[in-house]
Formats: structure tokens, C-alpha cells, sequence
């Protein structure tokens, strides 16, 4: 007796899918040689990479139809807005009615129509923030951006710490501590995250709070959020170090190769990251034969001169044992 297979839902569907794959993959494929196609957007043709077979001609252009030579007439062109950003409370998406009393062409405003529009801009500033928490994350982002401009952040850096900031507020974080200290704490982590991390003094400077209230606001908001922040690496200090000392290529890339050393033979464990960063960059101009002085590098770094002192000695050891070992 033949056994007849019933069809369940499940297995039609997968069938379906697996079809759907395999038509996919065909249609990425030449069917003369079986090469890989590949779309020319300048000339809409879409043709083989291995015998030049044209599979597809006359594309669609689904780009605008006009061209732009610079980023001024590029904005005088676009009919369409800038895009969505967590770095501005309402994230680009409110009309904001210009300062200047003129009108379309030019002219200057009546003082009746100076008065209106700046009745106007006061509602239109209201209604932007209409309830306790939209006024909070626009005094805390606009609190962030200057931060971040002081300290030289970029902006990718800017809209991670946007979004740790709408993260506190969303699990109410906030009671019992200031705007001004939990923007600081996620500007902080955020440049950690990135690999472009301040030394705490450099933050605590541009900070509107002090120096230990900013430390247990980060402490408190890394945890309560399990940011996922690594210890900061001495390496990611000595370029801005370096930079700030006009050092040479080589210098830096010998300051690189004694972290790197240190790091081998277990050095910087428990040390600051940014005393070894430092004292690289003193010890490797002077076996370059490049004139800086412990003053100097501790203006830079914000450092003691002692603490210079007590890592360059670990840092020559260790570089010292890693050529030995090397010969």
C-alpha cells in the first residue's frame, strides 16, 4: 500500500521561500557564463563581470533630475528636509521661524509685523516644549552639543550621547540629580564607546557640575543602563598627545610600540590609562632625539610630573625586555 504525504503549512510555506531564494540568486547571476552581474547607475546598464554580457539596459534613475556642483546649490535644490537626529529634542522635526525681520524678498518688516512674528516666535518656542520632560532634553542635548564642540568631539559621538541621555530619562533616572550632570556623564561614555575618550579633568572642565558629582553620575547611569564601556585604552591618547607636542611620526609610532609592550608583559594593569599615555610620549622623543620636557607633557596631559616620572621608568623596562627578548 503507497503511502501518501500530506502537505502541512509549514512545509509549503518553507517551499515557497526556498523558490523565492533560488530566483533571487538566479537573477544576480549571468545565464550565459554564470558570472556575477554588476549595475552601472551612470549608464542604467546591468551587466556580467566575467564576459560583459548586458542582462539589463535603459535603468531607472530613481536619483533627483538635477545636478548640484556644491553643497550651496545642492540645499537651494533639495525639496525635501534634513533627516531625522537624536541630537535635537524633537529630532529636526519642528518649523523654526527665522530671527531676521524680512520677508521673502528681502525687505525689512513694519514694526507691526515685527511685533506679530515675534509673538509668533515665542508660541512657536512654546509649543516645541509643551510639558516638563521635552523642556528637560532640550536644555540637556543643547548642554551636550556644547561639550562636545569645547572638547572637539565629533558627531557621531554627539548623537550616541543623545541617545544614552533619552535613555536615562526614559527609565527615570533623573530624580535627585542635575540635567547638567547626567549629560556629562553620557557625553563621557559615549566618547569612551567611540575610542575617542577625554580624560576625566579635560570633561569635568567644560562641565557646568564638579568633578565628583560627575564621577558618581556616571558610575550610577553606566550601571543602571549596562552600557557596555570598556576600560580606555592608553593608545587612543597618544595621537592627540602627540599632535598637541608636534611630535614626529616616528616618535608617536615608538610611543605606540611601548604601550604595546607594556600591554605584553601586564604593566598597565590598574594603572591610569592616560599617566602611561603620557609618559610614552615623553620617553619616545627622547630616544628619537627629539627635545620635551616632563612640564610640557604634563600641560598636555593633565598629569603630574611625578606620575610621568614613575610610568616612563615601567614603560623603558618594558620596552627594554621586549627588544631583549626579541634579540
Amino acid at each position: 500500500m503507497t503511502e501518501t504525504h500530506v502537505w502541512t503549512a509549514s512545509e509549503t510555506a518553507l517551499d515557497e521561500r526556498e523558490e523565492s531564494t533560488a530566483e533571487t540568486e538566479q537573477e544576480h547571476v549571468c545565464p550565459e557564463c554564470g558570472g556575477a552581474l554588476v549595475t552601472d547607475e551612470e549608464h542604467g546598464e546591468t551587466a556580467c563581470s566575467e564576459c560583459g554580457l548586458v542582462v539589463e539596459a535603459d535603468g531607472i534613475d530613481r536619483g533627483p533630475e538635477w545636478r548640484a556642483f556644491d553643497s550651496r546649490e545642492r540645499d537651494e535644490k533639495a525639496r525635501v528636509g534634513s533627516p531625522t537626529t537624536n541630537m535635537m529634542h524633537d529630532k529636526g522635526l519642528s518649523t523654526t521661524i527665522d530671527w531676521q525681520n524680512k520677508d521673502a524678498y528681502g525687505n525689512t518688516l513694519s514694526a507691526d509685523q515685527r511685533q506679530k512674528m515675534q509673538r509668533l516666535r515665542t508660541w512657536n518656542r512654546r509649543f516645541q516644549t509643551r510639558d516638563h520632560q521635552e523642556r528637560n532634553l532640550r536644555q540637556a542635548l543643547g548642554e551636550i552639543d556644547r561639550m562636545a564642540s569645547a572638547l572637539g568631539l565629533p558627531e557621531t559621538v554627539r548623537e550616541t550621547a543623545s541617545v544614552i541621555y533619552r535613555r536615562a530619562l526614559e527609565d527615570d533616572l533623573l530624580p535627585g540629580r542635575s540635567i547638567e550632570g547626567v549629560a556629562t556623564s553620557a557625553l563621557y561614555a559615549a566618547a569612551r564607546q567611540a575610542g575617542v575618550p577625554r580624560t576625566i579633568d579635560e570633561v569635568a572642565r567644560v562641565s557646568r557640575v564638579d568633578e565628583e558629582e560627575f564621577k558618581r553620575t556616571y558610575r550610577y547611569v553606566v550601571r543602571e543602563l549596562n552600557l557596555e564601556v570598556a576600560p580606555a585604552d592608553p593608545v587612543s591618547y597618544v595621537t592627540r598627545f602627540a599632535s598637541e607636542l608636534d611630535l614626529s611620526d616616528e616618535a608617536e609610532r615608538l610611543a605606540r610600540e611601548m604601550l604595546d609592550a607594556a600591554k605584553e608583559q601586564g604593566i598597565h594593569s590598574g594603572k591610569n590609562p592616560v599617566g602611561l599615555a603620557a609618559a610614552a610620549v615623553y620617553a619616545a622623543p627622547l630616544l628619537t632625539n627629539e627635545q620635551v620636557t616632563q612640564q610640557e607633557v604634563s600641560e598636555v596631559a593633565d598629569i603630574s610630573e611625578v606620575t610621568i616620572r614613575n610610568r616612563y621608568r615601567e614603560l623603558l623596562n618594558a620596552y627594554e625586555q621586549m627588544g631583549a627578548v626579541a634579540a
